[in-house]
């Protein structure tokens, strides 16, 4: 078995000026032959896939906007065009895809290269930039083909909203996000789905967090959780937009940053999950980011060193995260 992935550019899928365009993935497009993964095709998500997390008429309202042309449909923006709703079927499919392999043992590990991005996406409506909740979707597709328990992890810079939302009630499902506070979508606080305790967990963070602010999540927050929720498989979304230098964000993760968070993730899928275990691209708004940020995570998937070691490690000073652990550790009994 090999790590395997799907890649889903969906280049019709673009506005004018937008951060969320198919160049994100130019330079990684030109690198994904040499990281030793196999590529397998993405298989599209048909309706009863997205009704696993949407309603068929917010279905059907994509759909039906989407044939309309060009447009802004979220004031984020998100945007779609007339191909939209094919290419987000496509990329929620890719996601399906990975998660499938990896279930069916088909795979050892995999990671979706797609856009549109999936997890600002509620049930009931698309936004930040995403329409479909594309890992959400997986999760609830793995529980009812049979795993009893799932985990996602997102380390995208802005809480994964839309993830939290889908699935809130679903108590076979744990969530936890990492992400910049006071930033888009504005939710993601330490009490946040209160109902849902030692579950769903929020991880706000400030600005320049940094590497080894990572590192304490990692081995205080990330690992207790699933050591005690014992999914059978975990789902990450990473968003490259946490890297210091995205154009959008100031969260301050280096190269070497996404490389130590996405091995110790691995290594806990190795120890909790019989190694099964699927990354998910999100957000990141610098190409170069994006491409050395899947490769870090490629690095991780197939038990290597990472690769490039070049020194990005941020300029800024991180800041004492300490105290919110303790608090984030307490009020989740972890």
């Amino acid at each position: 078995m090999a790590t395997m992935y799907t890649f889903v550019p969906s280049r019709e899928h673009e506005f004018p000026d937008h951060p969320e365009q198919p160049a994100r993935l130019e330079i990684l497009e030109s690198l994904l032959p040499t990281f030793g993964a196999q590529k397998i095709e993405a298989v599209s998500a048909n309706e009863e896939d997205l009704t696993l997390v949407h309603p068929p008429r917010m279905i059907e309202a994509i759909n039906e906007v989407c044939k309309e042309g060009p447009g802004i449909i979220d004031y984020a923006p998100t945007f779609v065009t007339r191909t939209s709703y094919e290419d987000a079927k496509l990329a929620a499919g890719g996601v399906l895809t990975c998660s499938r392999a990896v279930m069916n043992g088909d795979a050892n590990n995999a990671f979706a290269v797609v856009r549109p991005p999936g997890h600002h996406a509620e049930p009931d409506r698309a936004m930040g930039f995403c329409i479909f909740s594309n890992i959400a979707i997986a999760a609830k597709d793995l529980l009812a083909k049979g795993m009893k328990r799932v985990m996602v992890i997102d380390y995208d810079a802005h809480h994964g909203n839309g993830t939290q939302a889908c699935l809130l009630n679903e108590d076979r499902a744990g969530f936890i996000s990492t992400h910049q506070w006071g930033i888009y979508p504005g939710t993601g606080w330490l009490d946040d789905a209160p109902d849902a305790r030692n579950r769903l967990v929020n991880v706000p963070l400030p600005p320049h967090a940094g590497d080894e602010t990572f590192s304490q999540i990692a081995d205080f927050i990330f690992k207790p959780m699933v050591e005690s929720f014992k999914p059978e498989m975990l789902l990450v979304s990473a968003g490259f937009d946490s890297h210091w230098n995205d154009p959008i964000t100031s969260l301050g993760l280096s190269m070497r940053g996404f490389y130590e968070v996405s091995r110790k993730l691995v290594q806990m899928a190795d120890e909790i999950c019989g190694g099964k275990i699927i990354f998910v691209l999100e957000g990141g708004y610098d190409p170069h980011n994006v491409a050395n940020g899947a490769a870090a995570v490629f690095d991780a998937l197939m038990h290597r060193p990472l690769r490039d070691e070049a020194d990005d490690r941020s300029p800024y000073k991180e800041p004492d995260f300490e105290p919110r652990l303790n608090e984030i550790r307490k009020r989740h009994g972890i």
